[in-house]
């Protein structure tokens, strides 16, 4: 947690000097002042700030003392847009600090002595999934992101989001403007499958002839392959429009992915978190099998089965249909199972080689307990959320499990959020060899 340190007495003014030690998980520098704790936005460690207190809540006055990893925000929208929080911090300390957020996770669930992570940091501009915030105001609409605890700020300009998609914007803005289902608030999701751009819109009101109409039309202009829609009484999705399959490749596999589906937020990011799963596992032979938990589309299920038999089990049931259609001819088996209400148990998991588990934000806490008393000794863990990590990477500590590897995966640029893929282990000779290598590899003094 960030720490700041009073540094002088109150002026005739009120205002007080102090210098900012760290931030806070929102992105806040996180400041200490008689006995309470207060956030600054757009503050950074080592800042030196000049602040008084209005009412309870301090207000910055000035920045004494910028931290030499202060940058000018690339984006106009940045401080209104709730896009971003970082876009004043330098690339290379943001990276950083995500690092930290993981390794304390980590050293909170119990494991010190971690190996040194592998870090990567996406490109700008290369974001191909975005849920959209859409407000009707007078005449017009506003699509964009919400502002931090606010209304949606329009997005006129992007510093995240791929070219491709933010040159639809003006367009989809005004054909969205002519849409009578759209009467307050909405939101959209725009994916970009290698087949194209992918939308599913949700409204308070149903669609009306009209609305198909206008939307079959800017589908047909823009040569859009699926434009579905979001039922708001059963919450049922349907295609509205539709001109060509809808495609996604992983790596060996070709998926047609429904509407509003997972995934990862930039493709050189997907990349990098193949690779590090794929990096995490042990010695495999082709008969060995490799039990994937939270399979999603398949992101990790094509890759997986180059190294093993995959067994893969999805919650969500059209997710798991995709995954079965694509799989065939592959040494994939898919199941649709809600592992939150049915985990897989210990002699579920007693042919398994290694478990593969990407769970989403709020972990995989009833999946874990099961995981740690079965007889798997190698587990690779995708985490989107250091808090849900650290919950459960203390129970496979007290199961005997090591980190022998980690990554962080900077695929949210000027966010907060963090994407990290852990190794562990239980295996002896296995953490031996690795501690080895690390002692060999280490730089000599």
């Amino acid at each position: 947690m960030t720490v700041v340190t009073i540094m002088t007495s109150e002026d005739i003014t009120g205002a007080i000097s102090v210098k900012v030690e760290g931030l806070g998980y929102s992105g806040d520098g996180f400041v200490k002042y008689n006995e309470e704790k207060f956030f600054i936005p757009n503050t950074l460690p080592d800042e030196t700030l000049k602040i008084r207190f209005s009412g309870s809540r301090p207000e910055l006055i000035e920045i004494l003392e910028p931290s030499q990893n202060r940058v000018s925000p690339v984006c106009n929208l940045f401080n209104t847009c709730g896009g971003c929080a970082l876009q004043h911090m330098s690339l290379p300390a943001l990276l950083d600090w995500k690092t930290s957020k993981v390794a304390n996770a980590l050293n909170g669930a119990g494991f010190s002595n971690l190996p040194q992570p592998n870090q990567y940091q996406t490109s700008p501009k290369t974001r191909r999934r975005m849920d959209f915030a859409i407000q009707r105001i007078p005449g017009n609409i506003i699509l964009g992101l919400h502002r931090r605890n606010g209304d949606p700020v329009d997005m006129q300009e992007c510093q995240l989001l791929d070219e491709r998609l933010f040159n639809l914007l003006p367009d989809l803005r005004e054909m969205l403007s002519h849409l009578g289902a759209i009467t307050g608030r909405a939101s959209l999701v725009i994916n970009l499958f290698d087949s194209g751009a992918d939308f599913t819109l949700s409204t308070s009101a149903a669609l009306s002839a009209s609305d198909r109409m206008k939307i079959a039309d800017f589908t047909q202009k823009h040569h859009i392959p699926r434009f579905s829609w979001q039922d708001p009484k059963n919450h049922i999705i349907e295609t509205v429009a539709q001109t060509q399959s809808v495609r996604h490749t992983f790596q060996s596999g070709v998926a047609s992915p429904p509407p509003s589906a997972f995934l990862q937020a930039t493709p050189d990011a997907e990349e990098k978190i193949v690779e590090s799963v794929l990096s995490g596992l042990p010695a495999l032979n082709r008969k060995d099998i490799i039990t994937e938990l939270f399979a999603g589309c398949g992101t990790l299920t094509f890759p997986l089965s180059e190294k093993g038999r995959v067994i893969a089990f999805e919650g969500e049931s059209q997710a798991a249909s995709c995954l079965k259609q694509a799989s065939g001819g592959k040494r994939i088996e898919s199941h649709n199972r809600d592992l939150m209400r049915r985990p897989l148990l210990p002699h579920d998991l007693k042919s398994t080689r290694v478990v593969v588990l990407d769970p989403p934000y709020g972990g995989a806490s009833a999946q874990m307990l099961p995981l740690s008393k079965s007889t798997v000794s190698d587990i690779v863990y995708i985490s989107c959320n250091p808090t849900a990590l650290e919950k459960d990477a203390a129970v496979l500590k007290k199961a005997g499990f090591s980190v022998i590897d980690w990554s962080v995966i900077d695929q949210f640029l000027w966010s907060t959020e963090v994407e990290s893929v852990i190794t562990f282990s239980r295996d002896q000779k296995r953490i031996k060899r690795e501690n080895s290598r690390r002692t060999h590899s280490a730089p000599s003094h």
